[in-house]
């Protein structure tokens, strides 16, 4: 159900980290829980954020929620075709839905594997 080769927080964030670049979207459950996805406010490139800290503003037909980085960064790239196609969240979110790409500056924590956050699906 969710990618193995990504971590995952409990704000229902994911990221696929490789060297030192992190990708980052959002999982399966929250575009369900989000449903119809129809407008993404990217970041903007070479801003830095925390882990924990907004990253994005994710717009549905049911209301508008943040999307928070999971690891602390500079933003290197976005995903311009979230511009004219917000729903690929929907229909691909670990794919070609997935928001920003991050030049990681510290050691990502407080993550959890996908097996974990499986578990901690089942106890929402």
């Amino acid at each position: 159900m969710n990618p193995d080769d990504r971590l995952y927080t409990k704000e229902h964030e994911w990221v696929k980290i490789k060297g030192n670049t992190a990708v980052v979207g959002i999982t399966d459950y929250a575009q369900k829980e989000l449903t119809d996805i129809v407008y993404v406010e990217l970041p903007q490139k070479g801003i830095e954020v925390d882990a924990g800290d907004p990253l994005c503003t994710v717009e549905s037909v049911k209301n508008a929620s943040d999307v928070f980085s999971p690891v602390t960064g500079k933003v290197i790239d976005v995903n311009d075709d979230l511009e004219e196609e917000p729903e690929l969240i929907n229909s691909d979110p670990y794919g070609k839905g997935w928001i920003a790409k991050l030049e990681i500056k510290e050691e990502p924590k407080g993550l959890m594997n996908a097996q974990e956050y499986e578990e901690y699906l089942k106890s929402l």
